[in-house]
């Protein structure tokens, strides 16, 4: 059998990194499916926020809708992808799927689906070196 050593060793975080990924990015999917079905989307809150409306609800809208037809969430999770893809850390792979996990909910989903494709491709990359 062909066994490899350690600096041939695929990229795969740690239990507690694990955790802190599967926690973070189901907490981002969570929000961000929060932000769609309860707050983008029923009408009667944007024809409230629309009329004049300043609450915390209707400043959260204008902030998320800012940053989803700018594409940050898509932007920042590809960015993060392509660090992880050249250089493989923990860090990199969290951010990366929580902005892919606000970018697929939240409309960003054709970067966000590529940055997601890009940090599964990335567990495959020989870990660094220590």
């Amino acid at each position: 059998m062909y066994e490899r050593s350690l600096s041939e060793r695929s990229f795969l975080p740690g239990p507690r990194a694990s955790n802190l990924v599967i926690g973070l990015g189901l907490t981002a999917f969570a929000w961000a499916i929060y932000m769609r079905y309860a707050v983008l989307e029923p009408s009667a809150i944007g024809l409230a926020c629309d009329a004049g409306l300043n609450t915390g609800t209707c400043a959260a809208r204008r902030v998320t809708q800012f940053l989803f037809q700018n594409s940050v969430f898509g932007i920042i999770a590809l960015a993060a992808a392509a660090v992880q893809l050249l250089r493989p850390s923990a860090t990199a792979f969290t951010v990366g799927v929580t902005a892919a996990a606000l970018g697929v909910v939240l409309y960003n989903n054709n970067t966000a689906a590529l940055a997601a494709g890009l940090l599964l491709v990335s567990l495959a990359r020989p870990a660094p070196a220590r």
